[in-house]
């Protein structure tokens, strides 16, 4: 009877173990892509996050005698520290004398001719969260666009997209193109770096209809149902899984008066303002590491701290207007509750009309749901992986991956 207890719960055992399987990312797969790099000269586009099990990729491919002659950076810069849309100098990796030419030193944002004439091989390793606004997205089109003016090789080490279970938001109109919204794509995308770029090149989105030679290696045991926690904040203000859940949803209130908790210890956590009365929770915003100067700066804010929701109900409620119209309506501000930034942000002209006009979260989104569904159809040849969002709740149960907690 023991004997027959014990194989059943081997049984068992085996069954979850092999239901949470670890994810693979991209860049642990060598077979896949350092073959490729062989005698090659090779730029990297990366930031802070490219790790493999604690060693940067940058190391890695020089002790894989990979010849890595620049290294490209985003916005935040090389070791994600620096304040949002800061200006970023070029300078030199220490450990490795690496060339580190920044992408937000200049004013295109793309690379110049001069580094483009440097590598052959493109390799891009970077954590992104999956947001039309977060911008690191934005820079891997731009050196996508390099790369097919040159005839340089891309090839993207692939990672998993923790807002990937999900699509929401407006499809962004091209008249509000900006550094914050590049493409014709929902808020929500739900879609990693390499199934986005593969869209890019598939819908010939860049200038002319240009495509770049472009290779994806994807994760393995990864589907968009997948719970993903991310193993490294991927920027200053994003701290925890809880800002990147909620960062869909908080980061209109940058197109507003009101403060979403930039330098506090809960950035996109919190919201509030000054003549915000009758709220008990209450904030002060310090100049900080990774918030130099943060909106409302020393001012007393008033508002809600959603640092006390649970991640799974914050990532149930996925992109959600109800907090942005509760401060709306508590501020009784009418127009000067928003600022000029506000539909470079939400990409559409309506939101702000219909939410003047009193109209509800609900209401709203249906406005975009016919353009959502649509998009999503749009996007299915480009998936790399499982999506069956449609016919499951959110989350499979046995999917959650726990990595290293970046709270």
């Amino acid at each position: 009877m023991n004997r027959r207890l014990f194989f059943c719960f081997l049984f068992i055992v085996s069954g979850v173990l092999t239901t949470i399987a670890q994810v693979v990312l991209g860049n642990e797969r060598y077979e896949m892509y350092i073959p490729q790099l062989k005698d090659k000269r090779v730029a990297l586009y990366a930031n802070h996050t490219a790790v493999i099990g604690g060693e940067h990729l940058l190391d890695v491919l020089i002790e894989k005698s990979i010849k890595v002659c620049a290294v490209f950076a985003p916005e935040h810069g090389f070791r994600g520290t620096e304040d949002a849309g800061a200006h970023i100098a070029h300078s030199k990796d220490v450990k490795t004398g690496t060339p580190i030419l920044s992408l937000y030193s200049g004013k295109t944002g793309k690379p110049s001719s001069a580094s483009m004439q440097t590598f052959d091989v493109l390799l891009i390793d970077i954590q992104d969260v999956g947001l039309r606004f977060y911008t690191y997205y934005i820079t891997m089109y731009k050196l996508m666009e390099a790369c097919a003016e040159y005839g340089k090789q891309v090839i993207i080490l692939d990672r998993p997209n923790p807002n990937g279970h999900y699509v929401d938001g407006p499809i962004l109109d091209m008249k509000y193109k900006s550094g914050v919204g590049y493409l014709p794509i929902p808020i929500v995308h739900g879609m990693t770096l390499g199934e986005l770029a593969q869209m890019i090149n598939g819908e010939k989105w860049l200038p002319h209809g240009l495509q770049c030679a472009l290779t994806v290696v994807p994760c393995l045991n990864y589907t968009h149902q997948t719970r993903y926690s991310l193993p490294i904040a991927p920027s200053p203000n994003l701290p925890n899984m809880k800002s990147i859940y909620l960062y869909p949803s908080l980061c209109l209130f940058e197109g507003t008066v009101v403060s979403l908790g930039r330098g506090t210890d809960f950035p996109f956590q919190v919201f509030g303002h000054p003549a915000m009365k009758g709220y008990t929770y209450s904030f002060v915003p310090r100049s900080i590491a990774g918030a130099k100067n943060p909106p409302l700066l020393n001012q007393h804010c008033y508002g809600r701290d959603l640092s006390i929701l649970s991640d799974d109900e914050i990532a149930e409620n996925g992109f959600d207007l109800t907090y942005l119209i509760e401060a709306y309506r508590a501020l009784n501000m009418g127009d000067r509750f928003f600022t000029p930034f506000f539909e470079k942000l939400v990409g559409v002209d309506y939101i702000r009309t219909m939410i003047k006009a009193g109209k509800s979260a609900s209401e709203i989104k249906d406005r975009w749901h016919t353009d959502v569904e649509r998009f999503k159809e749009q996007r299915k040849p480009y998936l790399l992986y499982e999506d069956d969002a449609e016919e499951t709740p959110y989350f499979k149960p046995g999917t959650r991956i726990q990595c290293p907690c970046i709270s």
